[in-house]
C-alpha cells in the first residue's frame, strides 16, 4: 500500500514539474473565458435576486435562464470551434446579408424596451439583431479585406466600401434606435482598416465626419442630450436625469477595497436599474471591492491581449483573415468594454452595451462565446500551419469586384 501511494505521489509530482506537451490551441484562452462566465454567472445571480423576486415572485428565474444561456453558449462554442476559417470566409457575405434582414425585422416586429425597439421575441430569449450584426459585419469586413488587400492600401475606393456597408447598418441600428452597437462597430471598422494599411488622412477625414455626425445625433435627439448632460454632472439633478449614473457612484463608493461581501450589495435593492444588465459591474464594485474589479479587468484586458497577440501572428505567417478577423475581435470586446466600465464609473454616456461574457443576456452571450470559439479556431489553425508548415494565404482574389 505504501508503494503504491509513493508511486501516486511521484505521478503527481512529475505532473506538476513536468511541462506539458505542446497543444494545438491556447489553453489559457479557454480559461479566461470559462473564467469570465462563471464570474458573469456569479454576479447575475446576485444582482437580479431582488427585481426577480418583484416581478416573478421567484429569487433565482433571471439566474437560472442565464444558467441556461450559458450552457447553450458553450455547446454553440463547442459547435463553433469545428468549422474551419475558410467556411466562415465563404458564409461572409450571407452572413451579413441576414444580419441586415433582422436589423429590418426588428423593426417591424420587435419587441421595445425602455423606448428601443431592438429584441425579436423567440420564446426562450429575445434576438437581438445587433449583436449578430457586429459579428457579421467583423467577418465580412476581414473576408473584404483579404480581397482587396492592396486596393484598400492604394486607393480611396478600396477604402471607401466597406463604409458604405457600415452606413447602412448605422441607418438601420439608429431607426431602433442603438447609437451604442453603431459606435463599436464603427470604432473596430477603424482599427481593422487601420490593421490593413490604410492612408492615414483617409482615417483623419473619417474620423472627423463621425465626430461631427455624432455630435449631430446628439444635439437633435433629447434623450441622448439628456444622457451627455446628466453624464457630465449627474449630482446636478440626483433623482432625475443623472439618477442610474448616480446610484452607481453609489455602490462604486461603498465597494472600498475589498468589498461589501457577495449578496451583500444595497444598491441592487431596487435603487439602481438595470443592476443585472447594464450595470452589473457596479454590483461587482459594490460587493467584491476595487480588488475584485481589478482582477475582472486583468481578465477581460489578457482576452484581448491574447486575441491581438493572435492576430499579429497570423499577419505574419501570412493568414491574413484569421489575423484581421483576431485584430477585430479583440478591438470589439476591448471598446465594448470601455464603453460598459466606462458608463458604470462616469467616465462615458451611457449607452446600454453588455459587459463581455458576463452581462445578463442569451444574444450578448451567444454572439461572445461564438467568438471566442472563432478566436481559439484562429489560434488553431494557425498552430498547425507553423507545425506543418503553412499554407499561405494570398490575395489572389484582388481583381475580384464587391
Amino acid at each position: 500500500m505504501l508503494s503504491a501511494l509513493r508511486d501516486r505521489l511521484g505521478g503527481l509530482g512529475e505532473w506538476l514539474t513536468r511541462p506539458a506537451a505542446p497543444c494545438l490551441y491556447d489553453r489559457q484562452l479557454v480559461w479566461i473565458a470559462l473564467i469570465l462566465m462563471v464570474t458573469g454567472l456569479v454576479m447575475v445571480t446576485s444582482a437580479s435576486v431582488p427585481v426577480a423576486t418583484r416581478l416573478t415572485g421567484m429569487p433565482f428565474y433571471f439566474a437560472l435562464r442565464h444558467g441556461f444561456f450559458l450552457i447553450c453558449a458553450l455547446v454553440i462554442a463547442a459547435f463553433v470551434v469545428q468549422i474551419p476559417l475558410e467556411r466562415w470566409r465563404q458564409l461572409s457575405v450571407p452572413m451579413l446579408l441576414s444580419s441586415i434582414l433582422l436589423l429590418i425585422a426588428v423593426l417591424v416586429v420587435g419587441r421595445s424596451v425602455n423606448g428601443a425597439a431592438r429584441w425579436i421575441p423567440l420564446g426562450i430569449f429575445n434576438l437581438q439583431p445587433a449583436e449578430v450584426a457586429k459579428l457579421s459585419l467583423f467577418i465580412f469586413l476581414s473576408g473584404y479585406l483579404v480581397r482587396q488587400y492592396h486596393q484598400v492600401r492604394e486607393s480611396f475606393y478600396g477604402f471607401i466600401k466597406p463604409l458604405v456597408v457600415l452606413a447602412i447598418l448605422a441607418g438601420l441600428l439608429l431607426m431602433q434606435p442603438d447609437l451604442g452597437s453603431f459606435v463599436v462597430m464603427f470604432v473596430t471598422t477603424v482599427g481593422m482598416l487601420f490593421i490593413a494599411g490604410a492612408k492615414l488622412w483617409q482615417f483623419l477625414a473619417m474620423l472627423a465626419a463621425a465626430v461631427l455626425g455624432i455630435a449631430l445625433l446628439i444635439i437633435f435627439e433629447p434623450y441622448r442630450l439628456r444622457r451627455v448632460t446628466s453624464f457630465m454632472d449627474p449630482w446636478e439633478d440626483p433623482f432625475g436625469s443623472g439618477y442610474q449614473l448616480t446610484q452607481s457612484l453609489m455602490a462604486f463608493g461603498r465597494g472600498d477595497w475589498l468589498g461589501q461581501g457577495l449578496g451583500n450589495s444595497i444598491q441592487k435593492l431596487e435603487y439602481l436599474p438595470e443592476a443585472h444588465t447594464d450595470f452589473v459591474f457596479s454590483v461587482l464594485a459594490e460587493e467584491v471591492g476595487l480588488l475584485g474589479v481589478t482582477v475582472v479587468l486583468l481578465l477581460i484586458f489578457s482576452l484581448v491581449f491574447k486575441a491581438l497577440l493572435i492576430g499579429r501572428k497570423c499577419l505574419q505567417s501570412r493568414q491574413l483573415f484569421g489575423g484581421f478577423l483576431a485584430f477585430g475581435f479583440g478591438f470589439w470586446f476591448a471598446f465594448q468594454t470601455l464603453v460598459n466600465v466606462g458608463a458604470a464609473a462616469g467616465l462615458v454616456p451611457t449607452k446600454g452595451l453588455t459587459l463581455p461574457l458576463i452581462s445578463y443576456g442569451g444574444s450578448s452571450l451567444f454572439i461572445m462565446a461564438t467568438a471566442v470559439a472563432i478566436l481559439i479556431r484562429i489560434d488553431h489553425e494557425q498552430r498547425l500551419a507553423a507545425r506543418y508548415g503553412p499554407a499561405e494565404e494570398t490575395d489572389e482574389n484582388d481583381d475580384e469586384q464587391e
